[in-house]
Formats: structure tokens, sequence, C-alpha cells
């Protein structure tokens, strides 16, 4: 069965193209209605617009799910962004879905990615918080089929591709990779973030690739001028990700925030191989986790 992998992080694309195209008329009422449509409230998630923090940092959960019929399914990819305008920075931390954790509400140890099947996404963001020591001000959660769509309506990501190898048919069985700078469409994309067996860093070095995706795509949603192109974003966008981001909230980032996504600071939690009772986890230390915390502080400090 094929494991996919799910691009929360494209819920910044979100935000960043949505809140651009308030400059055009027509743009702006059909953001509108995409962010309208994405909103969703949260019990125990900010309720506090971004507009009146006057500029300070702020944190965001990015969650991706891969959610079919009759399955919850599971946040397989999971990212703590933290924006902070002052400084100019925009730092993504990568939770790897094995990570071994306790589940808030449950009281018991498993995969980090369980917790999004046990309670949906409020369950998901009170385990990161426990996880990371620190509050989510907002949550972006995005389905997987989201990305070969705002790839396409982007008009292809250019990525540098590390490794050479002929995929395995998560895109098109026998497809050569090559090793360099490649362009991807929404199909080759999807198959560049799913391929792992092949990658001699497994998981990680899918998770590297991710990474690759999300700034290749920020870069790309945040130079785009055609009102068509942004037409067919707000499209995919409106029916695959969920927010409790106001269309305001929005736009107060595009204004304010925006400069951050121009240094993006990247970073994995580490760990070791573990098994618990015949089941693979990733294992991660206090001091790692202490780590973890520091990083996210001190880009959310206003100093």
């Amino acid at each position: 069965m094929k494991k996919k992998i799910l691009m929360s992080f494209l819920g910044l694309i979100g935000i960043l193209v949505i809140a651009c195209g308030g400059y055009a008329y027509y743009v702006y009422h059909s953001a509108k209605a995409a962010a309208n449509k994405m909103h969703e409230s949260l019990a125990g998630t900010s309720n506090e617009s971004i507009s009146s923090q006057n500029g300070q940092p702020i944190s965001v959960l990015l969650l991706g799910v891969d959610e079919r019929a009759n399955d919850s399914g599971r946040s397989d990819a999971i990212i703590v962004m933290t924006i902070n305008p002052k400084k100019g920075t925009t730092q993504l931390v990568s939770i790897p879905r094995d990570t071994r954790t306790l589940i808030a509400g449950r009281g018991t140890y498993d995969k980090i990615n369980a917790a999004y099947a046990y309670g949906g996404t409020s369950m998901a963001l009170q385990t990161v918080e426990d996880f990371t020591g620190i509050q989510m001000d907002y949550y972006v959660k995005i389905n997987m089929q989201a990305l070969k769509k705002l790839v396409d309506a982007v008009g292809g990501i250019t990525v540098n591709n590390t490794i050479d190898w002929h995929d395995e048919g998560y895109y098109k069985k026998g497809y050569h990779y090559k090793k360099g700078e490649i362009h991807l469409n929404g199909a080759q994309a999807l198959g560049y973030v799913r391929m792992r067996h092949l990658d001699p860093e497994g998981d990680f070095g899918r998770n590297k690739r991710q990474r690759k995706v999300i700034e290749a795509l920020i870069r790309k949603a945040t130079s785009i001028s055609s009102v068509t192109k942004y037409s067919s974003i707000l499209d995919t966008l409106g029916d695959n990700v969920k927010t409790n981001m106001t269309f305001n909230d929005m736009l107060t980032i595009e204004k304010n925030y925006r400069n951050a996504a121009k240094n993006i600071t990247q970073y994995e939690v580490k760990g070791t191989d573990a098994n618990f009772d015949g089941i693979y986890y990733l294992a991660v230390s206090d001091a790692e986790k202490e780590k973890v915390t520091q990083m996210l502080e001190e880009n959310l400090s206003g100093d």
C-alpha cells in the first residue's frame, strides 16, 4: 500500500497567496470567499486577530492529512512554523511522523501522527504543544489532494535534486528523477515527495525533499502576478485547507509578515531508532526536545 506524504506546509502558500490577491478586485473577492470556506474555529486556539498583535511573532502548526472516505486519516506531515516580522525570519521545524510521544488527552505513548487519528486537529495541536513546549497561535491543515493542483497552478516548481533515482510508481514507474536542478509539474512533485525506499536517508531524506518543495512553492507563489493563476490557486486552497485564521488575518500576514518568507530556516527533530512491543518509533531525547523548544522560543522572541 502506498504511503502518502502529506504536505501541510502548503498552508503557508495559501496564507501568502490569498493575501496577495487583495490588490485586484476580482481576486480580492475570490480570495475572501476561499478564506471563508477554509475558516473554522477550534477550541483552545487563539481567537485574537493577528492585526491586533502589532506585528508580534506568531506560531503556526502546519498539518498535512490524508483524509479518505470512512477513514479519519493521520497527520503524516507535521511542521511547526514561527514567523518573526521584526527579525524578518521564518522558521520551519519538522517533527517526524514516527516520533514517540505522549498523546494529549489519552495518557498513552504512541507515534505523534496518531494524535490526529484519535482526536482530530484539536488533539494533534495539543500533542505538538506538549512535545515542543510552545503554544500554537494558529493552525493550517491541508489535504494531500491539494499538492498536485497547487504545483500546477503556480506553473510548476524547480528544485535541486541531490540523489538520482527511477520512480517506483508514485508518479510514473521508471520515470527518471535526475540529480541536479529539475523542474516538476504537480504529478511529478507528488512522486518526488512520496519516494522513500530508494533514499539512503529513508524518512529523513523524504522530509528534506518536502522542505525543498515548500521553499520552492513559497518563492514561486509570492512572485505570481497572473490573476488567472490566482483563481486556480484559490480554488484549490478553498477545497483542501482548513484554518482558524480569518481573511483579515491573512491580509495582515501579507502586509506585515510577508518579508519574513524571504529568510527561511529549516530543521528536523533528531532521534534514534527504537522498538516498543514490536513497533518502530523514533525516540527523541529530552536534550533534543529542549533544543527544539529553545530554537522556537528564540524566533518567537521580540528581541
